[in-house]
């Protein structure tokens, strides 16, 4: 691999060429901000499979995503983005921090789907952005914003019938976004790291089993069960 050009919390960034990077999935599981980690033996390999995937979904959708390819089972070649530090979250179904931040109960609908941002800051615990914020701190121009909102809400549409059609619901996703030679791209990953899903009983196959403490053999069972019943 070329040079190491950073790392988070779950995936670790390498050089390939001037439009490429290579985007390596770790074993790590996080939650509350990166206060609670810990390692599970392929989660990197199911979150990139999971991701890459996705966003397949999404480019034949005709989303812009950075996605080119897989290098290995956990490494994907990506095109090579300027990303804003911005998470943009839809939901479709209430569970998470919205309903403690608002009066609205669990399992309530949203139509058309509820979008959010938060600045991407574990240590100020990712606080909410508008608009007007975002213009300020110079993370997104107004007109980018809109187009991000407009992104995220046919992403989820297109994710959530595809998710649907396979038997599970998608309450909620996560995007991040990069530019591109002037343009919005999604980028980052689309795994069950950054959404929810449950079955019509309200099984949880995503990172609130982690969350709600739950064993990690666990966490890696409904992992690898969601794939398979995706890749289908």
């Amino acid at each position: 691999m070329g040079e190491k050009l950073g790392e988070g919390k779950t995936k670790e960034v390498f050089y390939l060429d001037e439009d490429h990077v290579l985007l390596k999935f770790k074993d790590s599981v996080t939650a509350g901000d990166g206060l609670k980690k810990d390692e599970i033996e392929g989660k990197g390999v199911l979150n990139a499979q999971t991701s890459a995937l996705f966003f397949r979904v999404l480019e034949s959708a005709g989303i812009p995503t950075h996605y080119v390819s897989m290098k290995d089972e956990r490494t994907m070649i990506a095109k090579k983005l300027s990303m804003i530090p911005v998470e943009v979250v839809a939901r479709n179904i209430a569970t998470g921090s919205i309903v403690k931040r608002l009066p609205i109960k669990e399992g309530e609908i949203f139509d058309p789907p509820i979008v959010e941002f938060f600045l991407k800051d574990d240590s100020r615990h990712d606080p909410l952005l508008n608009y007007s914020h975002m213009e300020y701190f110079k993370l997104m121009s107004r007109r980018e914003a809109e187009e991000a909102e407009d992104m995220i809400k046919r992403a989820i549409k297109v994710l959530s019938d595809y998710i649907n059609k396979r038997g599970l619901i998608l309450y909620d996703l996560k995007l991040e976004f990069g530019r591109l030679k002037g343009n919005l791209v999604v980028g980052d990953e689309i795994s069950l790291d950054s959404m929810r899903v449950r079955n019509p009983k309200g099984e949880i196959y995503d990172k609130d089993i982690y969350r709600r403490g739950e064993p990690l053999d666990k966490v890696k069972s409904k992992y690898s069960e969601f794939l398979g019943l995706m890749s289908h």
